[in-house]
């Protein structure tokens, strides 16, 4: 996604395309699954401050652009969001985190299974991590 196909998104999610959204989207869209904000900080090098990429992943996080996702490492990680404008429980899709590279994989083509809660309750987001060893270092 080149640069104007980034601006169109964010303008599409009613988001201004300043330069910094647009240097923090184009490191997301790049990446081959998810990345923290340190990960971010290192490929941005000194373009950017971690206070100033952190800002833009919150934004990006309300504006539904991102999934922010928590798996297990101590620091959170983001991707980009591939549904519409709202994305729902039924869009998010299986993690992996394994232990010894400390790598997070997307399973996206396995969706979250559905969990029966009691009534009353609403829930807005479900995180479903796998831990273990990936193919690469069980080699």
């Amino acid at each position: 996604m080149g640069n104007i196909g980034i601006e169109n998104l964010l303008n599409g999610k009613g988001v201004k395309p300043t330069s910094n959204r647009i240097l923090v989207m184009r490191e997301l869209n790049k990446a081959s699954h998810p990345v923290s904000l340190a990960d971010l900080e290192v490929l941005l090098g000194f373009s950017m401050d971690k206070a100033s990429i952190f800002r833009v992943l919150e934004l990006f996080s309300e504006k539904n652009i991102v999934h922010v996702i928590e798996d297990g490492s101590r620091s959170l990680k983001y991707e980009l969001c591939h549904s519409g404008t709202h994305h729902t429980i039924s869009d998010q899709h299986v993690h992996f985190y394994c232990k010894r590279c400390k790598e997070t994989y997307c399973f996206e083509d396995v969706s979250v299974p559905l969990v029966n809660i009691p009534d009353g309750f609403s829930p807005h987001a479900i995180n479903y991590m796998i831990k273990g060893i990936c193919p690469k270092c069980s080699k």
